[in-house]
C-alpha cells in the first residue's frame, strides 16, 4: 500500500527543509529554519482565510499586522490551528532566532540560554513519528553537532506538520457576515 498524498507531501517538505538547513551552519542554520517556519505559518493562515480581493496581498508584508513571525504564531494558536506545545516550540525558535539575528558575535545553539529554551520543547517533539524517522539519517551526517541535529529535527518536524495541516484546511466560512444591507 502506497502512502497517501499528504504523507508524501509532508515527507517532501521535511526533506527539502532538512537539506536546506544542513547546508548552513551557525547563524545561517537558525535563520533559514526560522524563515521556513514563518513561511509555513503563512501558508497555514492563508489556507483558512478568504482570498484577498487584491492581486498583491499585503496582509503578510513586514509592515502589516501579520508581517511578523510572532504575530503569525499567536494568530494560528488563537484560531486553534496549532496546539499549545507547537506554539511553545515556535516561540522558543523565535526567541533563539532573534538572539542569533541581533548578536554581534558568533552565537551557537550550545549556549545555555538557547539550550534552556529548546530543551523545554524537544521532549514533546521527539514523540513525532517524523522526528523518529529522520533522527537516524541526521546522526549519520558528518559535521553536524548534536545541537544542530536536534534543531534541524525540530524545525523539519514543525515545517512538515504545519504544511501538511495547511493542505487539510478549507477557507473559514462564517455563519454570518456583517453588512450594511441585506443585499
Amino acid at each position: 500500500m502506497s502512502p497517501d498524498p499528504l504523507t508524501l507531501a509532508a515527507a517532501e517538505q521535511a526533506r527539502n527543509v532538512a537539506v536546506q538547513m544542513m547546508v548552513e551552519r551557525g547563524r545561517g542554520l537558525v535563520l533559514v529554519g526560522a524563515a521556513r517556519l514563518d513561511l509555513a505559518l503563512e501558508h497555514l493562515l492563508k489556507a483558512v482565510m478568504a482570498p484577498s480581493a487584491e492581486p498583491d496581498d499585503k496582509l503578510f508584508t513586514p509592515d502589516r499586522s501579520l508581517g511578523s513571525y510572532g504575530a503569525k504564531i499567536s494568530l494560528a494558536a488563537r484560531l486553534g490551528l496549532i496546539a499549545p506545545p507547537i506554539e511553545q516550540a515556535l516561540h522558543a525558535i523565535r526567541s533563539v532566532r532573534n538572539d542569533f539575528a541581533h548578536s554581534a558575535g558568533e552565537p551557537t545553539l550550545a549556549e545555555p540560554r538557547h539550550q534552556k529554551r529548546l530543551r523545554r520543547v524537544y521532549p514533546e517533539a521527539e514523540t513525532s513519528p517524523l522526528w523518529m524517522a529522520l533522527a537516524p539519517l541526521l546522526q549519520s551526517q558528518a559535521g553536524l553537532t548534536a545541537d544542530e541535529q536536534a534543531f534541524i529535527l525540530l524545525v523539519t518536524t514543525l515545517v512538515a506538520s504545519i504544511e501538511a495541516c495547511a493542505l487539510l484546511q478549507k477557507p473559514f466560512a462564517p455563519r454570518a457576515t456583517v453588512r450594511f444591507s441585506n443585499g
